[in-house]
């Protein structure tokens, strides 16, 4: 693989939209989110950890992470918070990497909501991509796909980066204000400059 990009963007951004895209276009895909929830279901490597760093209520009767409560949890408990990071992060970057080396296409693409904010990421990827959108897109976008409410939404808001630094620290930026036509226009575009990258690469 010769080159990685990862993709990031605060929550309700779109960023699953934009990776389902340039799967469409052929690219490999590996997705954080994806890879969290497999870990915390039933059976999943990261439960007993957290049976073992929380109380057993948020283990669902059938042996999953309860998310809901352990949302509220952890977007209100700082500590709480840094617990559950510290035994999801290193398996999540684990899979990643394994997802990555069978990575087949030319170039691949890794989505990390938390990419700038964890920093674990920097030797498996080359180029950043950024899914932008306005707070307020953000907030509606998160309540219609969740259903929570509007603090519930801000309270994740607080724990990620500003959207102003993570604007700062991007490679490119794909602005998800303008409907799916604009979207898949962006994406196009990268498409064709990462294959051209990657060609430059090998």
């Amino acid at each position: 693989m010769s080159l990685v990009v990862g993709l990031t963007g605060g929550i309700g951004s779109g960023k699953t939209t934009a990776a389902r895209l340039f799967a469409e276009l052929g690219v490999d895909v590996a997705d954080a989110d994806a890879v969290s929830h497999a870990l915390t279901q039933p059976q999943g490597l990261a439960i007993a950890p957290i049976r073992r760093a929380f109380p057993e209520r948020f283990i669902t009767a059938e042996g999953a992470l309860d998310r809901a409560r352990m949302r509220n949890l952890v977007f209100s408990d700082e500590a709480a918070r840094h617990r559950l990071e510290a035994i999801l992060h290193p398996l999540i970057l684990d899979q990643l990497a394994r997802q990555v080396a069978a990575f087949s296409a030319p170039y691949g693409i890794v989505v990390v909501p938390l990419l700038f904010e964890t920093g674990h990421y920097r030797d498996m990827i080359q180029r950043t991509v950024v899914v932008d959108c306005s707070e307020r897109e953000q907030i509606a976008r998160t309540i219609s796909r969740t259903g929570l409410d509007r603090q519930a939404v801000l309270a994740v808001v607080a724990t990620q980066m500003s959207r102003q630094e993570r604007l700062q620290r991007a490679d490119d930026v794909i602005a998800n204000d303008g409907g799916m036509t604009c979207l898949t226009r962006q994406v196009h575009a990268l498409h064709r400059r990462y294959l051209a990258l990657a060609g430059a690469r090998r």
